[in-house]
């Protein structure tokens, strides 16, 4: 049985059918994810928009129990951060996502995601699938 940790922008596209032939057997979703998502209704253009996305957010909410940012996942971040930065890039500029790949890490989770690049240098630590 496959097992992983969706991304936000993985979770912002769970109705595409695309994404959906993609993902893993055991979904798991995370508490920096919630958060990413309950932020968007506030940074929505339009009330249509604003809509979408907290029909989104209550969705996720009602459906997955998210894991935390916990001790383990604290630790798993030093590691994240390094690599980030012996791979060239900037931890500061994402710590939204580092933080997410570190629950990946300390869960010993496949991490999937459709923004590959933000997870450059990681590639060591946590198995990255692409949707």
């Amino acid at each position: 049985m496959t097992a992983g940790l969706l991304d936000t922008s993985v979770i912002i596209d769970l109705d595409d059918p695309t994404v959906q032939a993609h993902l893993p057997e055991e979904i798991s979703v995370c508490a920096i994810s919630l958060a990413e998502l309950a932020a968007g209704p506030i940074l929505a253009n339009t009330a249509t928009e604003r809509a979408l996305r907290q029909k989104r957010l209550q969705q996720i909410e009602s459906t997955f129990d998210s894991l935390p940012f916990d001790a383990s996942a604290a630790r798993s971040y030093a590691q994240v951060v390094a690599a980030t930065i012996e791979s060239g890039r900037k931890h500061r500029s994402r710590v939204a996502d580092l933080f997410i790949a570190s629950i990946a890490h300390s869960n010993d989770l496949d991490f999937y995601t459709r923004n590959p690049d933000d997870f450059t240098g990681l590639e060591e630590l946590i198995r990255i699938i692409i949707i």
